[in-house]
């Protein structure tokens, strides 16, 4: 794993956070000693749906990563938009990321798989800044802070030998066939979901399992907040993920601690020891 961060920048490849999500993350810090945060003022900005336009977004993202004096970088917030950025964010990258922790969740995902797949960093599935708005989202931020400062005890346990990486299901079905899709051979996969119908689970499933067949297993993490439809749908997202995993050949392994709430916990990609190719 990498060394323990002493200063972590911050920056908000997909929406904004607000100067107060910012004063409240910064107070817990002020408690986890060894932290120092810097926000990106791009963390504030908005431009439609978005923190800034995506020149503004990558731009922010290519300074933190690429500035050495920044132990890790941890992304403040999901939403949508770090795909439109993500390709030419890991053209941007200098030495001085190969360092760093990549820390974030849900459509971060893209940034998280696309440095996975470089050999860039440590992409690191964990609580963001963001989830400070949660109805106690103050454990889930300083899990990711006292992960920072070297405490492991945050982390979903590992089951296996194998190498690990965990994602929001949509973000990895959508970078399914795409450049930025990281070689997932032999890895536990866990994937969650949020907001979405279990049709929709289902459709998504179709599509991942044709794409990882290669893999060691998947864990189903917390399908969380799903729509009521005017028709049942006749399944639970348990039945859906072992269903589709039976179809592709893809061991089942049961269910993971990650999921867009409180509790979700962190899960760093690869092995205990930082690999160099991916």
């Amino acid at each position: 794993m990498p060394r323990p961060a002493a200063r972590i920048a911050i920056c908000a490849p997909a929406r904004p956070i607000t100067p107060g999500d910012a004063a409240a993350v910064s107070a817990l810090a002020g408690g986890v000693p060894g932290i120092e945060l810097v926000f990106h003022p791009q963390c504030f900005l908005e431009a439609g749906h978005f923190a800034g336009t995506d020149a503004q977004r990558l731009a922010a993202f290519l300074e933190c990563a690429n500035d050495p004096a920044f132990d890790a970088v941890w992304f403040a917030r999901g939403g949508y938009g770090s795909n439109r950025i993500a390709a030419s964010a890991i053209a941007g990258l200098e030495g001085a990321a190969r360092a760093k922790a990549f820390l974030g969740y849900s459509d971060t995902g893209y940034l998280l798989g696309a440095l996975y797949r470089a050999g860039v960093g440590h992409s690191v599935h964990a609580p963001m800044p963001g989830d400070i708005r949660r109805e106690g989202g103050a454990q889930a931020v300083l899990r990711s802070l006292r992960w920072l400062a070297g405490d492991r005890s945050g982390e979903e346990p590992a089951q296996d030998g194998h190498p690990r990486a965990a994602f929001n299901l949509t973000t990895l079905a959508m970078l399914c066939g795409t450049p930025l899709m990281p070689d997932l051979t032999g890895h536990v996969v866990m994937v969650e979901e949020v907001s979405e119908h279990l049709y929709a689970v289902d459709r998504l499933f179709f599509h991942l399992t044709a794409h990882i067949k290669g893999v060691a297993g998947l864990c189903l993490g917390r399908i969380g907040d799903v729509p009521e439809n005017d028709v049942d749908f006749g399944a639970d997202e348990e039945a859906i993920a072992r269903d589709w995993c039976a179809r592709a050949g893809i061991p089942y392994l049961g269910r993971a601690d990650i999921g867009h709430d409180i509790d979700n916990k962190i899960v760093a990609f690869g092995l205990e020891a930082p690999q160099a190719n991916h």
